[in-house]
């Protein structure tokens, strides 16, 4: 079959063949051979009775190794790979391992991966709608469960997505092991059958909360971070923080008082001072008492002919004996239980007790995060935000994963149905965020991994506005420091281009299916690492359900055909024909 090498390049060599040879044979492995010399290569193109073999790595002592020192001579001799060296390749059969698919060059010869180098690395899976992307996840981490002697027991995988597409290919893992166990959750409020999404407030960070309310300029995280620490303090209910908030409205009416203002503008602006922030002895239907009678408080600002305030004598008096300037307030933030509408009384007390209102910018910017709050506590989405019960950080882990208590799931499945992008992602950075600061304090680190699996990821790991307000991004923080915590993502979108770079720089494990659109090809030639331009050819030629394999779970890359889930997933289009089709004769 090969008669001679007649040339050797840089990486490839050119060999001539004789007798019948056909297309079958490109992309077979094939090894130059001489004296104890064993190197491998790839037919990448054969024409003209010339095949084009790439040099891949070397074979010794029967282990590969990537890469070449030396090239084969022009005397070397060349053969198709035997069994062995297959096996080498395509990885051992081991408690260690797991199968990945079959290898469609070599008559479905089974493909298995190092099971640590597979997800103790952050992975991507690229792939056209249609080219079997969801079939091949699905499959994937089904073959997870399917191994014989060793269990996953341990493991944890937290899968977000729009859709309730792979509830059917996990909700019968019990089935597979009575140690197995699928959880799900969802944002569909109007169903009762599957448990809500739930948060708990107290968890979240300042940077959680910017998120969330989707803050754009860095004065408003000084709000929330003054929001947090009167929440924590109004949250005690005690004498010391009733006299806090009088003191907080005393100061603030004080200061409006005292600025070059209209009185018409200043009775408007402590009107709308105690209309959002009051107490029983600071409100305007308070009675206050004068030198022989008494008057409601919002009488008090009527203005006179000379356009001041009839009483500001009893104003000032009234008010001076609520301003504490000697007690020393504890304003750190102590984790405890609170409420949407505890946080919106507390943001309300946190914007009058800086003089934020006294500046238009300020104003402009602390009032439209106000509203985005009230917005959010007076929608549907608040149901989210309402935990029964004070829990802190692990014992919301173990909510997560354990079921009634005495059981562990494996898979945790988070279906975010029925709320916009923008929301879903703020919730995917809020709960990635609380599993990064649970894995990195950990007493022994890496104890217990967790997979982040991102289904459409580039609905969420984009190059957002917190990287310039926040000064980084919670998938790009994970995709950095993530691994040694134990803590790892996994990429699966069909628009690698929206996804963030310095995320896809960190992959270190690759599945892609076939992609058409040539700017997703050339951003993909460009970002993912050590890739070649003939993993890029061979994709291309894809069968649905066949994709491009490499990376640390690799010797060297390979097509891999992803056996058909069982079940399978709900991902396939919709059926026209049995939707608009009906039976009628004429």
């Amino acid at each position: 079959m090969f008669k001679e090498i007649l040339a050797i390049s840089k990486n490839f060599a050119l060999v001539k063949i004789e007798g019948q040879i056909n297309d079958d044979l490109l992309n077979y492995n094939v090894v130059f051979e001489e004296d104890n010399k064993k190197i491998l290569g790839e037919i990448e193109e054969i024409n003209d009775g010339q095949a084009r073999i790439t040099f891949l790595g070397e074979f010794h002592d029967g282990k590969y190794y990537d890469g070449i020192i030396r090239k084969p001579s022009l005397n070397a001799k060349i053969r198709i790979i035997n069994e062995d060296e297959l096996k080498e390749l395509v990885g051992a059969n081991d408690n260690r391992s797991m199968i990945l698919g079959l290898s469609p060059l070599y008559n479905d010869f089974p493909i298995h991966i190092n099971i640590n180098e597979m997800f103790s690395n952050h992975s991507a899976i690229f792939g056209n709608t249609g080219s079997g992307k969801t079939y091949g996840v699905a499959r994937f981490v089904q073959n997870l469960f399917h191994i014989d002697d060793k269990i996953p027991f341990n493991s944890n995988i937290f899968i977000f997505n729009n859709t309730d597409e792979y509830d059917n290919a996990f909700n019968n893992l019990n089935t597979i092991n009575p140690n197995f166990n699928y959880k799900i959750f969802t944002t569909n409020t109007n169903q009762t059958t599957i448990p809500i999404i739930k948060l708990p407030l107290w968890l979240f960070s300042v940077d959680d909360f910017a998120n969330l309310l989707d803050v754009t300029e860095y004065s408003q995280i000084m709000v929330i971070e003054k929001t947090l620490s009167y929440v924590s303090l109004f949250a005690r209910n005690d004498e010391e923080s009733h006299r806090y908030k009088n003191h907080l409205i005393a100061k603030a009416i004080i200061n409006v008082m005292y600025t070059n203002q209209t009185s018409a503008r200043i009775r408007d602006q402590i009107f709308s001072i105690l209309t959002d922030c009051h107490t029983p002895e600071l409100n305007l239907d308070v009675e206050v008492p004068g030198v022989g009678y008494t008057r409601e408080f919002r009488k008090c600002f009527d203005i006179d002919s000379q356009g001041e305030f009839v009483e500001r004598i009893l104003i000032t008096g009234y008010i001076a004996q609520f301003v504490d300037n000697n007690t020393k307030w504890n304003e750190d933030y102590v984790p405890c239980y609170f409420t949407m509408d505890d946080l919106e009384v507390a943001m309300n007390f946190a914007l009058i007790s800086e003089g934020l209102l006294l500046n238009e910018k300020t104003s402009s910017e602390a009032t439209a995060l106000k509203v985005k709050l009230h917005t959010l506590n007076n929608s549907s989405s608040r149901k989210f935000f309402e935990y029964d019960r004070f829990i802190n950080i692990n014992e919301f882990i173990s909510d997560l994963i354990l079921i009634n208590g005495n059981k562990r799931a494996q898979i945790i499945n988070f279906v975010l149905e029925d709320i916009d992008d923008r929301f879903a992602k703020n919730l995917v950075k809020i709960y990635s965020r609380i599993l990064f600061k649970f894995s990195k304090y950990l007493p022994d680190r890496g104890a217990m991994p967790i997979h982040i699996m991102l289904e459409e990821a580039h609905r969420y790991v984009q190059k957002d506005n917190d990287l310039n307000i926040l000064g980084y991004n919670i998938f790009e923080r994970i995709a950095k420091e993530g691994r040694k915590f134990g803590l790892v993502l996994d990429l699966i979108t069909q628009r690698p281009t929206e996804l963030s770079e310095t995320v896809i720089s960190q992959c270190s494990n690759f599945l892609i299916f076939k992609i058409n659109h040539p700017t997703d090809l050339e951003y993909i030639r460009k970002m993912v690492p050590n890739i070649s331009n003939d993993v890029i050819e061979k994709q291309k030629s894809l069968q649905s359900g066949t994709c491009v394999a490499f990376g640390k779970m690799m010797k060297i890359p390979m097509i891999v055909k992803m056996q058909l889930p069982d079940p399978e997933p709900h991902s396939s289009n919709a059926s026209i024909y049995d939707k608009w089709m009906i039976e009628w004769k004429k």
